[in-house]
């Protein structure tokens, strides 16, 4: 027993997933799960929809290429990175949490202004997933996704209600 133990504890701390201090065991569910397939718009008009509880994988763009509804909160037009946008509506809003595969800067866009995150974490080595964002999402409101400054031309994307803290 003191075997599988040690064991479990070794493969724990080469996990770099493990690092997150939140619990993103759902979020590493659905990173396992296949992706739904989906090309980013390059306009507010042409953004899909996405759901929560999907994962997605989104083939982006030249950031050229993107007209986004609110200016990135970050410089996104360096060479060799990818964006795109897509739309999610929350019906009861609340704090949703957007999970990268990849480093990529990301904005939530509300009625032409861009929301601030609540929080953040990333863990280096870690694709499944590397960062989350958290955010207040208003309800009802159709939301526009902004990503830029992708390393790649495709991004893994999730969107999860946030767990609510033990009281």
């Amino acid at each position: 027993m003191h075997v599988v133990e040690a064991t479990a504890t070794v493969a724990h701390a080469d996990d770099p997933c493990s690092a997150f201090t939140w619990d993103v065991t759902y979020e590493r569910a659905l990173f396992a799960t296949v992706a739904r397939g989906l090309k980013a718009g390059t306009t507010p008009e042409t953004a899909p929809a996405i759901e929560v509880d999907h994962a997605y994988r989104l083939a982006l763009g030249a950031p050229a290429g993107v007209h986004f509804a609110a200016q990135p909160g970050n410089s996104t037009a360096a060479d060799g990175t990818f964006a795109g946008l897509v739309r999610i509506s929350v019906a009861n809003g609340g704090t949703c949490q957007i999970a990268l595969d990849q480093g990529s800067w990301l904005d939530v866009v509300a009625d032409g202004t861009a929301l601030r995150a609540l929080d953040y974490q990333g863990r280096s080595g870690c694709s499944s997933p590397h960062q989350i964002v958290e955010f207040a999402f208003p309800a009802g409101k159709s939301l526009l996704l902004q990503l830029s400054g992708a390393g790649a031309p495709t991004v893994t994307l999730t969107v999860t209600r946030s767990p609510t803290p033990p009281n």
